[in-house]
């Protein structure tokens, strides 16, 4: 326990250097440029500020010492104090630093406190869904499901068990022609002169997604790849980052010679969202997140159509897979994934419990604030949401899925292997799922890297490379040049070290260990790398305080001759480092605390450096899979030195490990990388949408785009409808007579090439505008609008009753846009709401509306589709039945029967509440549930996943009801699913919601569509139950500030409706 007079010191120290930071250094705001240094994809977040020397003694005192020990000491300056004002700051200081210590170990407490009760929560789920499933196996299949779970593998029994099953991916698959889609939201993507570093979201995962990308379209059998990225066209940022479309690798023509078409190839795809004049870093774009699925999702359909047409046989080709990286990539991954009904593979790269774990340990913040300046509860929420969806989760090591996924809610590592053992089986698992992990390490380019012969060089030859002995020295690299000068003698083995100068990379372990072993000084050098560096005092504290330490233990141990750390170097001049560190006969070593995966290791391999490494992470696999080197513990400064020792003095141990390093690196390759993606990928569920696309007048709607995301989703003034007239945008007038000669070309294409639609849609029409009629038509007229008006109000009383004014806000409406000749003949209607399809009929009826004069009927909350006056929705009796494909569409992984037994279990077990009391036993309102809807039962989403079950939640109807509907189902992807089987863009929609509503009131508000928010229509909703205290802020989720969003107040004639719906279409034309 320190003593009073080392605390005394480092106050003093305080005091010398003062309580504040200067004020050109608060007031100022880093450029993209001078944010961070690098790193890997994802993980940073936050604005390095400059060194503080104030905020380092005190974290030396919090960290370092005991708190009695700082009680102590305030009591002997209160005792001791005179009148000089130094000794009151002092005791003021104690007194500061004394709670700053006490509050550190109580968030410490708390946090040990929520992980036990989450661990019990945990515990408990995976007895309840254990007991639910075992019921149905045999005592046989019991036994083998528990001896399962206690059975310990050795690796070679794990890799046996993952593979065995699946079928490798080979050349036998070049007749295929896939379409896969990746997804990398944040920093700045392009293919050529990446600016890794530039800030802390360009780093190691944009180098990652663009050369898989590359390598993927490398592969055997794979068509076309597209990158989704955000487009940027800021003043910031190069010119390049704002081009839609940028081609990496260019497939026109196959290893024989044939030609494949333009459209093959790898691709980076640009979609605009968010501010189109500003680059924004990852924490920020959260709220344009439904905006970027919108515009993927029309390129996407695009590019199915093009490929169709090309090798699908005129029939869409639909994604093989559509994979997210990243958080803020995954949610999107997600919303795509179940908007188009095919399979999602998740990367994570970093994850956020763990961040935040790491930075509630520190105690240097609160979750509150950790919260305020990373988002992290909303990238949490968004990790959990990609588990739901995805089919795959790719990792790097083992460890990731243990210590990092493992924390989820939404995985558990022993009921996954329960659910895998009844799939095998072929046992019911009652709508439970978990995703399938597995340990893809990242592939790598050796193209660059020239595998030399393993021959004994002279000592002459390394002179001569060198320049020693007064002998010419050859051309050599720079870098050679900037690391040898640090040496007395540059003839010893180099151990290399390259990393960050980051606390966590324990580089000052590593010189410790080399300055207290005389032997390895005597026979090896130290070269250290650490990132680039001007000025230490204008460097973040953590990377300031290794550096500091650093060159004082050099000091300390007088290194000097015998390590090397220099100041700048370029990535290309990595690969160099690491052939002078080979050349010398050294080692590469990573001593990291915790290292998650370790590519440095890979790099230093493939130039022939055998390793040392810490032994927890990554490393483990890496040195298991490549035999060539050894693991220490990070902490032991002994075992470092013994091991760096080992490899330097014993030269068949070194020249051993230079050849299993050279000759197992293919495993770490892109194509070996792709092989095995591609073999877990197929081992997926393969899924896509089912319905057939060649139904009456679709090959006129096929002449017409569903959305050109290459330029901008909404840049469209020009409409045409089929039935042969004109139609404008009514916020814009054209007269330009080329314009009109190339309208009447395309009408006449159009009745030339469809003769038999007139009729049916002359028939349509006049069904629509008499608001009735027996006759029905066979498809909805969905097909055929330009624009459709969704209404979405939640107007409810105290009992979840609708109220009256809704019907009067509805006729309004259709008022305003029958009010306008063009618009109304381009216009569709569709209701949204969270009552069941008899419910929302009775209050129709009520208003004396017909059913007809709406396209769509979106019930239960998103779980139901209806399109009235369609024989597709219209049985025997004549009455209405929910669209078969979208119900098709949204079972995958639905179970009813299970998700309510399950609830009904929970609720009945004793529970309580937030409050602490008893929830009560839940009832089920049998008049409102289908088979894709239950209701009434309390906040469940985190039990639920904890038993496997993935569903939506949302309280309704003024906080009466809470839907449980099945997780590819809401009002907002009903929407879309209009748009994936009608081919009515998402852009081209306009909803109308109040100032409140249901909790899925905040997703119906953000995207591409055009939002109405009707003031004072609905008085109160039931968002103050969609989330918990601490959890993310509406502000993650809804934009502050939108083009696409206009407000009008409830009471408004029909004319001021109209005027505004014709204002957010002009804004949102301008963005």
């Amino acid at each position: 326990m320190a003593g009073n007079e080392w605390i005394n010191g480092y106050l003093e120290a305080i005091l010398d250097v003062g309580v504040t930071v200067p004020e050109e250094q608060r007031s100022s705001h880093p450029s993209p440029r001078e944010r961070g240094g690098g790193g890997g994809g994802g993980g940073g977040g936050g604005l390095p500020t400059h060194f503080n020397p104030t905020r380092y003694f005190v974290e030396e005192v919090v960290t370092g010492v005991d708190e009695t020990d700082l009680h102590r000491t305030w009591i002997k300056v209160v005792a001791t104090r005179n009148a000089r004002e130094r000794s009151s700051r002092l005791e003021n200081m104690c007194w500061r630093i004394w709670h700053l210590a006490r509050r550190k170990k109580q968030i410490e407490l708390e946090e040990f406190q929520n992980m036990a009760k989450r661990r019990l929560e945990r515990e408990q789920g995976r007895r309840d869904a254990t007991e639910d499933m075992v019921e149905d196996l045999s005592e046989g299949e019991r036994g083998d499901i528990l001896g399962e779970l206690t059975q310990t593998e050795t690796p070679k029994k794990k890799f046996q068990r993952n593979f065995s099953d699946l079928q490798v991916w080979s050349d036998d698959n070049k007749g295929k022609k896939l379409y896969i889609v990746l997804i990398s939201l944040h920093g700045l993507v392009r293919g050529d002169n990446m600016e890794l570093g530039r800030d802390s979201d360009t780093g190691g995962q944009v180098k990652y997604v663009v050369e898989l990308a590359r390598a993927l379209a490398m592969m055997p059998g794979v068509y076309r790849v597209d990158l989704f990225t955000r487009q940027v066209s800021a003043p910031d940022v190069d010119w390049s980052y704002g081009e839609p479309t940028e081609m990496l690798t260019s497939g026109s023509y196959d290893l024989e010679g044939h030609d494949v078409g333009e459209s093959c190839g790898a691709y980076i795809i640009r979609i605009p969202f968010g501010p189109r004049d500003k680059y924004l870093r990852k924490e920020l774009l959260w709220p344009y997140i439904q905006e970027f699925v919108d515009g993927a999702l029309a390129h996407i359909l695009n590019m199915s159509r093009v490929l169709g047409e090309l090798k699908g046989g005129g029939q869409p080709v639909w994604p093989y897979v559509i994979h997210g990286h990243y958080a803020d990539a995954g949610d999107s991954a997600a919303l795509l994934s179940g908007a188009l009904n095919v399979p999602m593979v998740l990367t994570g790269h970093s994850l956020g419990r763990n961040k935040l774990e790491q930075l509630l340990k520190q105690g240097r913040q609160s979750k509150e604030d950790i919260n305020a300046t990373y988002k992290i509860m909303r990238r949490i929420e968004a990790e959990e949401l990609s588990l739901d969806a995805a089919e795959l989760v790719v990792t790097s090591t083992r460890q990731e899925i243990d210590e990092q996924w493992g924390l989820y809610d939404g995985f558990d590592v022993k009921l996954e292997k329960v659910l895998r053992a009844r799939m095998r089986r072929g046992v019911s698992c009652h709508g439970r799922y978990m995703p399938r992990m597995a340990v893809i390490p990242p592939g790598m380019d050796f193209s660059s890297v020239i595998v030399q012969e393993d021959t004994p060089e002279t000592e002459s030859e390394l002179a001569a490379i060198i320049g020693a002995d007064g002998a010419s020295p050859r051309a050599i690299p720079p870098i050679w040049t900037e690391v040898m000068r640090f040496f007395t003698n540059p003839h010893k083995p180099m151990i290399l070290a390259l990393s960050r100068p980051d606390p966590k990379k324990n580089i000052t372990t590593l010189l410790k260990a080399f300055g207290a072993c005389r032997p390895l000084r005597e026979l090896a050098n130290l070269t250290l790398i650490m990132g680039n560096r001007d000025d230490i005092e204008e460097m973040s504290g953590g990377n300031a305080n290794v550096l500091t330490t650093v060159l004082k233990l050099i000091d300390k141990y007088d290194l000097y001759g015998q390590v090397a750390y220099p100041k700048h170097h370029k990535q290309s001049d990595v690969p160099e480092i690491y052939r002078l560190a080979g050349k010398t006969k050294g080692v590469f070593i990573n001593p990291a605390l915790v290292e998650p995966f370790g590519l440095t290791l890979i790099e230093a391999a493939a130039h022939g450096l055998p390793m040392v490494a810490t032994k927890n992470g990554g490393p483990v696999d890496i040195c298991r899979a490549l035999n060539n080197g050894l693991l220490v513990d990070p902490h032991d400064q002994q075992a470092i030195a013994d091991a760096l020792l080992k490899l330097v003095s014993e030269k068949n141990l070194w020249h051993d490990c230079r050849r299993n390093g050279w000759r197992n690196i293919h495993l770490y390759s892109w194509p070996e990388h792709c092989r095995t993606y591609l073999t877990r990928v197929a081992a997926c569920r393969m899924r896509h949408p089912q319905w057939q696309t060649d139904t009456p007048l679709d090959d006129a709607n096929a002449d017409e785009s569903l959305g050109d995301s290459l330029k901008d989703v909404q840049d469209i003034s020009l409409r045409l409808s089929v039935d042969g007239d004109k139609s404008v945008e009514p916020d814009i007038g054209d007269d330009d007579p080329d314009i009109q000669d190339q309208v009447k070309r395309v009408l006449n294409k159009i009745r030339k090439s469809g003769p038999e639609a007139s009729p049916e849609a002359v028939e349509t029409k006049k069904q629509s505008e008499s608001g009735g009629g027996a006759a029905l038509t066979r498809y909805p007229l969905l097909r055929r609008r330009r624009r459709l008006f969704v209404i979405a109000l939640d107007c409810y009383d105290e009992k979840g009753g609708p109220e009256k004014k809704m019907l009067h806000v509805i006729q309004d409406i259709f008022r305003a846009i029958r009010s306008d000749s063009q618009m109304s003949r381009i216009s569709g209607f569709a209701l949204s709401t969270a009552m069941p399809l008899s419910e929302t009929l009775d209050v129709l009826k009520m208003g004396r509306i017909p059913p007809t004069d709406f396209d769509a009927l979106i019930c239960g909350s998103g779980s139901e589709v209806y399109y009235p006056g369609t024989t597709q929705c219209t049985d025997a009796e004549g009455k209405l039945c929910p669209d078969p494909d979208y119900s098709s569409h949204i079972d995958y992984r639905w179970s009813s029967d299970g998700v309510k037994r399950t609830i009904l279990k929970l609720m009945n077990a004793g529970d309580s509440n937030e409050s602490g009391g008893p929830i009560g036993v839940i009832e089920e309102d049998s008049k409102s549930s289908n088979v894709h809807c239950a209701r009434k039962v309390n906040e469940l989403r985190q039990k639920l996943r904890m038993r496997g079950i993935r569903c939506h939640l949302m309280y309704s109807r003024n906080s009466t009801r809470l839907q449980v509907i099945p997780l590819l189902a809401s009002r907002c992807q009903a929407l879309r699913y209009l748009f994936v089987r009608w081919g009515l863009n998402v852009a081209n929609m306009y909803v109308i919601l109040g100032e409140t509503g249901d909790t899925d009131h905040e997703e119906l508000i953000s995207g591409l569509h055009k939002t109405v928010i009707m003031k004072g229509i609905v008085e109160k909703g039931s968002e103050a139950l969609l989330r918990t205290a601490g959890s993310y802020p509406k502000d993650d989720i809804i934009p502050s500030e939108s083009p696409l969003i206009v407000h009008v107040n409830y009471g408004q004639k029909s004319e001021d409706i109209l005027s505004a719906l014709k204002g957010v279409s002009r804004y949102s034309s301008g963005m």
